[in-house]
């Protein structure tokens, strides 16, 4: 006997439905749809509210945070190359915080957003959202505290961005390492030292930050000269140079008040050193103490004063000592003086035969 003929053998037939069976069932399954229907449909239509309200909300918010960074943009770019502009605005500084702005906000916008939507999406399911939302503050503070230098580089580079602690082309000291700023990040912030190098610090490394280019700097310059010289000559060769200097472009506009000639920080007996001192723009600072240094050189020059560290004055000349090559007298030039006669050999003693 085959398989297949066990098979049918064993196999129970088929209960046949009856009509009024399957009229029962369809008539069931009708009044199931019919008392929940208006249900579905609410909760379709809660759904469907609840995504395109928040996805027409996401769009206004972010499209209203890009115009409002693209108005910053263009009003830096208007200024650009004016006086105020360059004093007070830094065109590729500005569209980088305001790019970090605007991203940092979008960013959140949209996670408050997309998830307020998504919870209730899941309320409209009836779903219970207190375990979920307790798992996702233990899950949240877990991931915080494993990436703790993270969360901490992120906030510190946020709130670096919010108060413009400094921004592209200053010269700050981060006190890990100095330089010019070439990017502002989230994360780090890129200088270029003085000798070229590329230093990436992480945000929540900097403990302190001196910015060398906001407000106003000062340009010092030391003048040594002679003591012998007159002050009041200094001053007034000093007072011409920078005020020659105060007329000409592009100084002019750099120099933020007169040349002041503060005095002296030093006299000693072979030199004394006058201190000059100008309010400058911030960040052009050597600049103008390089240039101070060259007109305040060239105007001691021409007034015939000559600053400490030229050339040795000559000196004059003595008349030769003619005694200078005799040797010292001596006692022991003299046969009778009592050196003489202590250094005297004794004569050897005559031993005679016996």
């Amino acid at each position: 006997m085959s398989w297949s003929v066990l098979t049918a053998a064993t196999e129970p037939e088929p209960i046949p439905v009856t009509l009024d069976e399957a009229a029962e069932k369809a008539t069931n399954a009708a009044s199931w749809v019919e008392q929940n229907w208006s249900t579905w449909l609410n909760t379709g239509l809660r759904i469907l509210l609840i995504v395109v309200v928040a996805l027409l909300l996401r769009w206004a918010v972010r499209r209203a945070l890009t115009k409002l960074i693209e108005r910053m943009n263009r009003s830096a770019q208007a200024v650009e190359g004016t006086a105020l502009g360059g004093l007070l605005v830094n065109a590729e500084r500005r569209r980088q915080r305001s790019e970090a702005i605007g991203s940092v906000l979008r960013s959140v916008a949209s996670f408050l957003i997309l998830g307020t939507a998504g919870l209730m999406v899941l309320g409209a399911f009836d779903i219970d959202l207190a375990p979920l939302l307790a798992s996702a503050g233990v899950a949240g503070v877990a991931i915080g505290f494993g990436a703790r230098n993270l969360v901490t580089d992120f906030l510190s580079g946020v709130f670096m961005i919010l108060e413009d602690q400094y921004g592209v082309g200053d010269s700050v000291d981060a006190g890990v390492a100095s330089g010019e700023v070439v990017e502002v990040g989230l994360r780090v912030t890129k200088l270029r030292g003085i000798d070229g190098e590329i230093w990436y610090v992480r945000n929540g490394e900097i403990k302190r930050i001196g910015n060398l280019s906001q407000g106003w700097a000062t340009a010092a310059v030391d003048v040594t000269v002679r003591p012998t010289e007159d002050l009041d000559k200094v001053r007034a060769v000093i007072a011409a140079a920078g005020e020659s200097m105060a007329e000409e472009e592009p100084w002019n506009e750099r120099l933020w008040g007169p040349v002041e000639v503060l005095g002296l920080t030093e006299v000693l007996i072979d030199s004394m050193t006058i201190r000059v001192s100008v309010k400058t723009m911030p960040g052009k600072k050597l600049g103008v103490e390089r240039e101070l240094r060259w007109r305040i050189k060239r105007g001691l020059d021409e007034a015939g004063i000559r600053i400490v560290g030229g050339l040795p004055a000559q000196a004059e000349e003595v008349a030769a000592d003619p005694t200078a090559g005799m040797a010292a007298p001596s006692v022991f030039a003299n046969a009778t003086s009592p050196q003489s006669a202590a250094a005297t050999p004794l004569p050897r003693p005559d031993l005679g035969k016996s």
